[in-house]
């Protein structure tokens, strides 16, 4: 079942709102039922401070506008065509454009990353195995950086892949890229959170990896140095009980020694794709049995707020135990924190964890 028109677009309203993320964004839509009743709730919600105020109207016209002449595709939270294996994350991302075949992106998964500036070698196994993985049923995800991601990208093509991007879905990162996104949109799938036309900037890359990580079942590392975005993908993966796998390399290759930490942390080995099988034969379900949603009240004095945000430090704190120290209901202590978040007083981390 669809939602309606109207609370599509107030959602994307709500998702361009400034200090609403995707977890403001889920407490939101469980407070109060829908994104449109959020909307008209945030002038009370924001009570010293002119944060989060919704974009105007016609700023989010002019996105539509915008995504509708590129041919892309908007995929709203709650959307029937939503993908599944992200609206089961903790939190979902709240929207996604795309261009090209939307479908994919509701096919089981398998992502593929690695260096950008990859070896001869670490190419083709990125190559080769995205084709095997294609050939067996799999939709292969990837950045379209250069390097592992291309190389996976090209093995995956007649098949089926998707390219996640960090700016909008008409960013073209690298620009010699250029015809490889030209083949993505008209085989594959090209995927953004961000809006129509945003230049990647290097805050959307975590968010980027997320999204791959999210889409898929399993995140193979290829190649990658110990400091770089291949292992944020693979510590998200496993954050969201996807399994990750690693391509061993020589100890004498600095882009082998991400893999080989990896292995060393409890990634299964990957040399071939009998092992992703096998590994999937085995695997236990990705969904947790649904918990009960949040139950707020909306009757919070500042007290309570200014006592919440005392507890908070830069390093993330669990929600629970704030609730404890005060001796106060999670509930009330939930919805302080998102309105602690709404004028900038803290930040909301995923797992249930706050910070400032």
């Amino acid at each position: 079942m669809s939602l309606a028109p109207a609370e599509r677009f107030a959602r994307l309203r709500l998702a361009r709102t400034d200090r609403i993320g995707p977890v403001a964004f889920t407490q939101l839509l469980a407070r109060y039922g829908s994104a449109i009743a959020a909307l008209d709730a945030l002038p009370g919600l924001i009570r010293k401070s002119g944060a989060s105020t919704p974009p105007p109207v016609e700023a989010v016209e002019r996105e539509l506008a915008a995504g509708e002449a590129l041919g892309a595709r908007l995929l709203v939270l709650g959307d029937a065509g939503f993908p599944e294996m992200l609206a089961a994350l903790d939190p979902p991302p709240p929207i996604l454009w795309t261009r090209g075949d939307a479908g994919l992106l509701n096919r089981p998964c398998v992502a593929i990353v690695g260096a950008r500036i990859a070896s001869a070698g670490g190419q083709r196994i990125a190559r080769g195995l995205a084709q095997q993985l294609g050939q067996a049923g799999h939709v292969v995800v990837s950045g379209m950086a250069r390097g592992i991601d291309a190389a996976a990208h090209e093995g995956a093509l007649p098949t089926g892949t998707v390219a996640v991007l960090g700016g909008g879905v008409s960013d073209i990162y690298p620009p010699e890229h250029a015809d490889l996104y030209a083949r993505l949109t008209e085989r594959g799938c090209i995927v953004s959170e961000s809006p129509v036309g945003a230049r990647a900037q290097a805050r959307d890359f975590p968010r980027r990896n997320r999204i791959i990580s999210g889409l898929s079942r399993g995140v193979v590392v290829v190649e990658a140095e110990l400091r770089s975005g291949s292992l944020i993908t693979a510590r998200l993966a496993a954050e969201q009980g996807r399994d990750v796998f690693a391509v061993p390399g020589s100890p004498l290759d600095p882009r082998a020694r991400g893999p080989n930490e990896l292995l060393r942390q409890g990634a299964i080995l990957c040399e071939g794709i009998e092992d992703i099988e096998r590994a999937f034969h085995t695997l236990r379900t990705l969904r947790e049995p649904p918990s009960e949603p949040l139950r707020f009240d909306d009757k919070l004095d500042q007290a309570l707020l200014d006592r919440v945000a005392a507890l908070l430090s830069p390093t993330p704190t669990p929600r629970d135990e704030i609730a404890r120290a005060l001796n106060a209901p999670a509930a009330q202590v939930a919805a302080a924190l998102l309105e602690l978040s709404l004028v900038g007083r803290a930040e909301l981390l995923p797992g249930g964890l706050a910070s400032i």
